[in-house]
């Protein structure tokens, strides 16, 4: 629980209708096995002591006398075991019956959380036995023992930052103004919902969707047990739903009618983090709530939960190919918009024959296309220097002329032995000024013809260069558009397998295939026996880590120990801890200290949820220190 990762479940127990003593044991059977899984948190479906189908079974004394007695006996077995369990049963106050949620810790009732909304619609009839519960808490004796009894009701984990829980039962969900609006409000970061939510056909998505949408509205983690096997199948089947979400998505769910416990790792620190950022999540409401403290045992969570090695590409092939036609659209349609502004009708580009500018160039075609322009008014523009190798240059060519592109070439070793000349720089020092000397040359060259055209410079850099600064100040840093400044390299990739799968031109596909198998590199440095010489992540470390970082730094607000926790996890068979490590502070160094370098970026559309815009998402001083990130990985 150190990086605040909570094991949680839900649980749907075979019971039987209107045998109390049986639920409860059945109950106590179930929690036996989630205590050895460490679940700090365990769910129970709606009045599952006695059976969600009892009817006017409810109204008998006989019925309510056993429940309470069944909560004794899980209420026992919860001894010894500092889990939060929730277990649903009718209660009677005050001459009112009430469907609840009793509340246990270590052998102790915390409290009971009525039911709110109490459907008597469809097959639903809970108005003929239950009351709405009651918002502002009240005490409620139990063996002599007062009892917190209210909605509003939250429990508080003191030793476990930000883990506070609320309860809402079934029906709760799905009006237009749940409880859990007003628990999340005031703090809660965990949401448990008791149901019996009875199967019909198309409800489980509808079900599906609406814990989703709390989950994402409430920046919160929500747990739904459901009733399933042994309610009565008088009218209505009950297939024991179980979901577990966190902001937005379906951590885990059980299959239906498999009577199937389900559990998960929610990350707690998550939601602080999301409420943290997002300024409009909104104020407390005028309420009184009783905080209820529990502690738990401080382990360390053995975690389930797996954590793909690429957080901005989605896995499924289906979505990846929705997400990368989405992309290339919104870069697209950001640069068509800047030349409507301007009203221009060329584009100047550096093509290398690398990923980058390969994109660049398709995402510049895909926008004259929309304008209507002729595709000769792109300028691509190779530059070859000492490094170039036949490799890149003929993929620079042979994708420029199958795009129909206007081709230039432009041989810049003399130029730059000129001006290495005039600023005294040994040609044989294959330094920093050696490399750069070169970019800018470059730059200097697509910005005069730009001008000499009438057009833009396209820039071809993208977000992960942009964060880790792996970029020529005043070089391939400086454009007119930047049309990849929220694209990280991982998706980079991606987007130009996806127009070689989809353009439908044989030609085109085999040399953006053959750009997808070169290797990253500015190509700076002189080549080797005509090959590359200069590998990027060789130098800078491998881009998927360097993704992997950006994306849980930036978008989760991860501090870095839990950056480099689960990067073990997702990378496991792949990078070794020392590894991962050594990347991690090579990242957190030159995100501060290259900060300078975005904060004048040229525009670019944003894409995605991460972005590094100075004017935009990521409003940093650019001479902010490191040492407190740094600090941490050296515990």
């Amino acid at each position: 629980m150190e990086h605040g990762f909570v094991k949680v479940a839900a649980v749907t127990p075979k019971i039987k209708v209107a045998d109390p003593a049986y639920n409860a044991q059945a109950v106590c059977e179930e929690l036996q096995k989630i205590y050895e899984k460490d679940a700090k948190i365990i769910v129970f479906p709606e009045l599952c002591l006695t059976g969600y189908t009892c009817n006017d079974l409810f109204l008998q004394e006989r019925l309510l006398e056993e429940a309470k007695e069944a909560l004794q006996t899980v209420t026992r077995a919860t001894e010894g075991h500092d889990a939060l369990v929730f277990v649903g049963l009718p209660l009677e106050r005050d001459g009112r019956l009430y469907n609840v949620a009793a509340v246990l810790q270590d052998g102790e009732i915390l409290g009971f959380v009525p039911k709110t909304n109490i459907p008597t619609y469809g097959e639903f009839y809970e108005g003929r036995h239950f009351a709405k519960g009651n918002a502002e808490v009240a005490g409620f004796y139990l063996d002599e023992e007062e009892i917190p009894f209210g909605t509003n009701l939250l429990f508080t984990c003191t030793n476990v930052k930000g883990l506070t829980v609320g309860c809402e039962i079934c029906e709760d969900l799905w009006v237009a103004n749940p409880p859990s609006t007003n628990h999340a409000l005031m703090g809660a970061t965990v949401i448990v919902n008791l149901s019996a939510s009875n199967e019909t056909v198309g409800k489980d998505a509808y079900r599906e969707m609406l814990v989703k949408s709390a989950s994402a509205r409430l920046l919160c983690a929500y747990i739904y047990a459901s009733a399933g096997e042994g309610e009565s199948t008088q009218d209505l089947v009950f297939g024991g739903h179980n979901l577990i979400a966190e902001n937005g998505s379906v951590l885990v769910q059980s299959k239906r009618f498999a009577g199937e416990t389900i559990i998960g790792d929610i990350d707690v620190h998550r939601m602080l983090s999301e409420r943290r950022r997002m300024g409009t999540f909104g104020e407390e409401p005028a309420l009184a709530y009783l905080v209820v403290p529990f502690e738990l045992h401080k382990t360390e969570t053995k975690l389930d939960r797996q954590f793909g090695c690429t957080p901005f590409v989605p896995s499924d092939e289906k979505m990846r190919n929705h997400r990368c036609e989405e992309i290339l659209s919104i870069q697209a349609y950001g640069l068509k918009k800047r030349y409507e502004h301007t009203g221009l009708k060329s584009a100047v580009i550096g093509i290398s024959g690398g990923l980058d500018s390969t994109l660049a160039l398709l995402v510049t075609v895909r926008t004259f296309d929309l304008l209507g322009l002729d595709r000769k008014g792109i300028r691509a523009v190779t530059m070859p220097c000492f490094g170039t190798t036949d490799r890149t240059y003929d993929n620079a060519c042979q994708l420029s002329n199958t795009l129909g592109v206007t081709l230039e070439e432009i041989d810049i070793r003399e130029a730059v032995r000129i001006h290495f000349r005039d600023i005294k720089q040994d040609e044989s020092n294959h330094n920093v000024t050696y490399e750069n000397g070169q970019a800018r040359e470059r730059t200097q060259i697509l910005m005069d013809i730009a001008n000499r055209e009438n057009g833009l410079v396209i820039g071809t850099g993208d977000m992960s260069e942009l964060a880790l600064g792996w970029a020529t100040y005043n070089g391939d840093h400086m454009s007119m558009y930047g049309v990849n400044a929220g694209v990280p390299k991982t998706l980079v990739r991606h987007l130009v397998r996806y127009y070689a799968d989809t353009c439908g031109d044989g030609e085109l596909s085999a040399v953006l295939l053959d750009v997808l198998d070169t290797p990253v590199s500015p190509e700076l440095l002189p080549a080797v026996d005509g090959k590359i010489s200069q590998k990027t992540e060789d130098l800078v470390g491998p881009y998927e880590l360097h993704d992997f970082f950006l994306y849980y730094m930036l978008r989760c607000g991860f501090e870095p120990k839990k950056v480099y926790c689960i990067a073990q996890i997702a990378f496991a068979g792949q990078y070794d801890e020392a590894v991962i490590l050594k990347w991690l502070k090579t990242f957190y160094r030159r995100f501060f200290s290259q900060q300078f370098k975005r904060s004048c970026l040229p525009d670019g559309p944003k894409v995605g949820s991460v972005a590094v815009s100075p004017r935009g998402d990521l409003r940093m001083p650019s001479d902010a220190s490191a040492a407190a990130w740094l600090a941490q990985l050296e515990d």
